[in-house]
């Protein structure tokens, strides 16, 4: 408990990136020492901002202990990026949150299929129907559905799931005490799941927690379906950040002259894969989570073991790769190049055989790390791709093998020469 308050200090400052609070945990070790470091070891610090640095100071715990208090009080569990049951999946991304805030009980995201549902909040009657379906059939077959709560196709996800008879976890873009986000649902999710938020009890809101809160839905998650999106919508930019972060992106097909649907269409023009029911969404995921299950498998003739592959798998001849815009990274790779259920791989491969297999911007960044491991920012900046590129590119590298990620956001090569 004596360290929470420095964790819960840290995580509290709203004037730091949420990067910057990782690299700093990285280069000073722990949160204790972060707090009793002296000013002159951050002034050394470049990637420190000015004004980052003035909201380090003053080094005060009131808060941290009131936050503290609220929590008790409210039956509020806390969850650092150091304790065992905070998601490794979230922990894992660019710049996930220090500390989780919880109300209810968090499934063990990391052993499931947690696949988020967004879209409009002005969804249609078949956009509605489409999300809720979506959310049914999820959860039937033994995936987890998370949700942003937002009216419309959000909430529509996550009455699926509970109708269901599942779990929903509950992304919040609000303090977590915020009695009026979600309402009656919001209560629903938090009796049979969680409710989670990075903002702790009494945090007034801010248009930028929304934004903020995409990264860790589509943190939780291995993939997306954005359900019913107009051209300018919320759920597109979260589709952005799903995508930057290596997650699978579908989208629901609509009329092709529907307004509501515009973006949601794009999306699929664009190289997302489209998805019809809950199989199409889950087909790739069958071998690496051994609990999901078709349960319409049974009825079309095909055996349990077999149900979910064959219900959505194309040869992979048919299925080319698809790659969008300047602005946007890859959505899906052809399967020849993406196996999820390959064999673990060999501690090193052959170097030769590797640069066969590498692209152009996956050559760029495989140069760039140097042992013993390079951290992310720096392959951003000598490679000179974009942020979404790279971690595009990194994710499809660490599947193959050709590099690992290692602690505190570094990546070490995985190969030698023989």
């Amino acid at each position: 408990m004596s360290e929470m308050r420095y964790w819960l200090w840290l995580s509290s400052l709203t004037g730091v990136r949420a990067g910057s609070k990782t690299r700093l945990l990285e280069h000073f070790g722990s949160v204790r020492e972060l707090y009793f470091s002296r000013q002159e070891e951050l002034e050394r610090l470049d990637f420190l901002r000015p004004e980052e640095r003035e909201a380090l100071e003053p080094r005060r715990l009131d808060g941290a202990l009131r936050i503290l208090e609220l929590c008790e009080e409210k039956n509020i569990g806390i969850l650092t990026m150091q304790d065992a049951a905070y998601p490794r999946r979230l922990a894992a991304i660019y710049d996930p949150p220090l500390v989780l805030y919880v109300r209810g009980r968090l499934p063990s995201i990391d052993d499931l299929a947690a696949v988020a549902v967004v879209g409009t909040r002005r969804a249609t009657p078949y956009g509605l129907k489409m999300a809720t379906r979506m959310g049914y059939e999820l959860t039937q077959c033994g995936a987890l559905v998370v949700s942003g709560l937002t009216r419309g196709v959000d909430a529509a996800a996550a009455q699926g799931a509970l109708m269901a008879g599942g779990s929903c976890v509950g992304v919040f873009g609000t303090a977590i005490d915020d009695g009026h986000w979600g309402g009656a649902l919001a209560r629903d999710v938090e009796a049979v799941g969680a409710l989670v938020s990075e903002y702790p009890p009494g945090t007034p809101g801010q248009p930028g927690f929304f934004r903020e809160r995409n990264r860790i839905t589509s943190g939780l998650s291995v993939a997306c379906v954005v359900a019913e999106a107009p051209e300018r919508s919320g759920a597109l930019l979260f589709a952005d950040e799903a995508l930057s972060q290596g997650r699978e992106v579908f989208a629901i097909p609509a009329n092709a002259d529907a307004e509501a649907a515009a973006g949601s269409n794009a999306l699929l023009k664009e190289g997302a894969s489209p998805a019809t029911d809950a199989r199409d969404v889950l087909c790739d995921f069958f071998p690496q989570f051994p609990g999901l299950r078709d349960p319409g498998a049974e009825k079309r003739g095909i055996p349990p073991e077999r149900a979910m592959p064959e219900s959505g798998a194309r040869p992979a001849a048919e299925e080319p790769e698809m790659e969008s815009g300047a602005d946007f990274v890859k959505v899906r790779e052809p399967r020849s190049k993406k196996v999820i259920d390959k064999p673990a791989q060999p501690e090193y491969i052959d170097l030769m055989g590797q640069l066969e297999g590498l692209s152009e911007r996956q050559l760029k960044i495989v140069g760039c790390i140097r042992p013993p491991a390079t951290h992310i920012d720096d392959i951003i900046e000598k490679t000179g791709l974009a942020a979404a590129e790279v971690l595009s590119e990194l994710t499809l590298l660490q599947i193959e093998g050709y590099v690992r990620q290692e602690p505190g956001k570094r990546f070490s090569l995985n190969i030698t020469q023989k």
